[in-house]
């Protein structure tokens, strides 16, 4: 007698688990387009009452400190030069983390943290302005909401997928712990670095250090420094940034040195 339902082979195992893998990219790549559009919808009050669940995760690493206070006038001056519409209801703040980590992020309720390790590889303000203007970039595309909105949807996706109802359950805890690892697209970092170097002319009335930091990063890239984890190669930015200056006919000028508390001996 003979099997008229013969077990599948193997080439219709795979057809199968790629439909169903298909069908899962699909719907978890809809998912975020749809929290995409909906988060630039949230308003500004609602943000800042999601960083005041996030904040306190970083503050727990930072205390008051010259730095810290330092940090916060300059991102003032970089604010004063903002348009009425994106400094409107914000608040915007830094906290300084006593850590070597050689990064700074954009966390959901007006906060920018930034390491000391980045600090430390800084040489003029001019340049660590340029960072500061790069993360109030993000704020003013809200790429930090993006990007969280993004993770946490596949996250949840994948736990609700497989059932797993503890690792359901860590999905926010986890995100929010890794935020300040996030990993935006290429085009938002291009976008936050035309921001920060908009900011650096309006606030000096030229250019000077727009690149620094990226050609260092282009140096320095085979330290392996958490900067790589979450932005495009250094080299590809300074290209970039240097088409920008010239098209808009940008100048440049002299250097502002950096506050004593602020300059490190490596």
């Amino acid at each position: 007698m003979s099997d008229r339902n013969p077990p599948p082979t193997n080439r219709q195992l795979l057809i199968i688990l790629g439909i169903f893998t298909a069908i899962i990219v699909i719907m978890i790549n809809c998912v975020s387009m749809l929290v995409d559009w909906a988060i630039t919808q949230i308003p500004i009050s609602w943000e800042q009452k999601l960083g005041a669940l996030i904040v306190p995760v970083y503050e727990q690493k930072t205390k008051d400190s010259p730095q810290q206070e330092i940090l916060n006038n300059l991102l003032d001056r970089l604010e004063s030069k903002l348009d009425n519409k994106l400094s409107e209801k914000r608040d915007y703040r830094v906290i300084y983390i006593p850590e070597k980590n050689v990064n700074a992020f954009a966390i959901p309720g007006d906060v920018i943290g930034i390491f000391e390790g980045l600090v430390k590889e800084v040489k003029s303000e001019n340049e660590l302005m340029m960072i500061l203007g790069h993360e109030l970039g993000h704020f003013a595309n809200r790429d930090h909401l993006r990007s969280l909105g993004k993770t946490l949807v596949i996250r949840v996706a994948i736990a609700s997928i497989f059932g797993d109802n503890a690792t359901l359950a860590n999905s926010v805890g986890v995100v929010i712990e890794n935020i300040s690892n996030t990993r935006y697209s290429q085009s938002q970092e291009y976008q936050a670095d035309e921001f920060g170097l908009m900011l650096l002319n309006k606030t000096y009335g030229h250019v000077t250090g727009a690149t620094d930091f990226f050609k260092n990063l282009k140096e320095q890239e085979k330290l392996n420094w958490d900067f790589f984890s979450s932005h495009p190669a250094g080299e590809k930015r300074v290209k970039k940034l240097e088409k920008l200056i010239k098209q808009r006919q940008y100048k440049l000028g002299e250097y502002s040195d950096l506050e004593p508390n602020l300059q490190f001996s490596n």
